[in-house]
């Protein structure tokens, strides 16, 4: 299947050998785990001993040390070959919190495991069902006893819980109302899920549109050693502030992957259905909404190749970072809806796998920022306009 131009020369050999390895993992291995709610184990296990999960953790900690443009195309990939990443990209991005914020114990402890695939890093504990995206206002409270946190609290949209060793958890450590600031008085955790399973942790999975492994997660009297507090109590929002451009970045990376599969997919169809004795690919209305498709993908390619660029200098990349996240997002949005189309009831068969990746692809108009987040972000902070949350 086509990657398209442009930014698909990046990392050239890397596309190729994800490529290989998705060969390995077809339609129906998809189908099969999206039927029974099945964690694709087989494909994150591929993943993990092919190096490609530890992209980012750097060279001294036992990863690959690869900049964040090679893992977007890693995931570019995944995506585009009719895989899907979410299965595992948080491993990509959460790692990046403790290793600018953790001390040098919590990376030699936690960063070569999770690059040798000994330990997963898969789940953020950051939602909670009162507070959504507002996560200033979020409630799950550490108190301090001794050498130890207590955690009380629920999270929600937790991805992957039942496949993690670990999670890193926001938590209040101060009531909000005696904060100087909104941001103030969260910090970050690395929890043992292990450990906390058997110790007042219960995971409930949430049944989605799409096979994503979410989760809503309790905590009762959990005990969280004082040691797995990263960098300073009370500094915890700014850590997990820092790592989502990073975030935003590779799920753009992600929606232009899907937006690739569908455009190729409905190319391919249009040329090979005929109807009314012509391919249907020939009449302009099958025509222009699969090329539009491919004009915004570009657009959206185009803002992460130069958000990924200012990332990996060190620059600011706010609003490249959210711009990505929305053209891409919609871009894939606007393959699918194109896709399914010009395959008519086809689109809806499962054998044809496109109803299953169009499920998928609507998920990031959602999250893990929705549009309106992030046109309010481009509205307030690139334009200037009033606040207005």
């Amino acid at each position: 299947m086509s990657h398209g131009t442009g930014a698909a020369a990046l990392h050239e050999e890397i596309r190729a050998e994800v490529k290989k390895l998705c060969a390995r993992f077809p339609g129906e291995y998809w189908r099969k785990a999206d039927r029974s709610r099945a964690y694709p184990s087989e494909f994150v296990r591929a993943l993990t001993e092919a190096g490609y999960l530890a992209a980012l953790i750097p060279e001294e900690y036992g990863g690959a040390g690869l900049p964040l443009s090679a893992a977007a195309a890693i995931l570019e990939t995944i995506h585009a070959e009719g895989c899907n990443g979410a299965a595992c990209h948080a491993q990509m991005y959460i790692m990046g919190t403790i290793l600018r914020h953790g001390s040098e114990k919590q990376k030699r402890t936690y960063l070569p495991k999770i690059a040798a695939g000994e330990l997963r890093l898969q789940a953020f504990g950051v939602t909670e069902p009162g507070s959504g995206s507002d996560t200033t206002s979020l409630r799950t409270f550490a108190r301090r006893e001794g050498d130890q946190y207590v955690v009380n609290g629920q999270k929600v949209w937790t991805s992957r819980a039942e496949h993690s060793d670990l999670m890193l958890l926001l938590a209040r450590t101060m009531p909000k109302d005696e904060t100087r600031g909104r941001t103030e008085g969260l910090s970050t955790f690395i929890v043992d899920m292990r450990a906390a399973r058997t110790a007042g942790l219960t995971i409930r999975p949430i049944r989605t549109m799409m096979n994503h492994n979410s989760c809503e997660i309790f905590f009762d009297n959990v005990r969280v050693p004082a040691a797995n507090l990263v960098g300073e109590e009370g500094k915890g929002f700014r850590y997990i502030l820092d790592g989502m451009n990073a975030e935003r970045l590779l799920i753009a990376s992600e929606s232009i992957g899907d937006a690739k599969w569908f455009i190729a997919k409905a190319v391919a169809y249009g040329k090979e259905r005929i109807v009314f004795g012509r391919p249907i690919g020939q009449n302009q209305g099958v025509q222009f909404p699969i090329a539009r498709a491919h004009a915004e993908m570009r657009a959206a390619e185009l803002m992460l190749r130069e958000g990924c660029a200012r990332f990996e200098t060190g620059k600011a990349c706010g609003e490249e970072a959210n711009t990505a996240k929305l053209l891409a997002a919609d871009a894939a949005w606007a393959a699918a809806e194109a896709c399914v189309q010009t395959h008519g009831g086809y689109g809806f068969a499962e054998e044809y796998d496109v109803e299953r990746k169009y499920r998928e692809a609507r998920l990031y108009r959602v999250a893990p920022i929705s549009t309106n987040l992030i046109l309010s972000y481009i509205a307030e902070h690139v334009l200037g306009l009033p606040r207005s949350y």
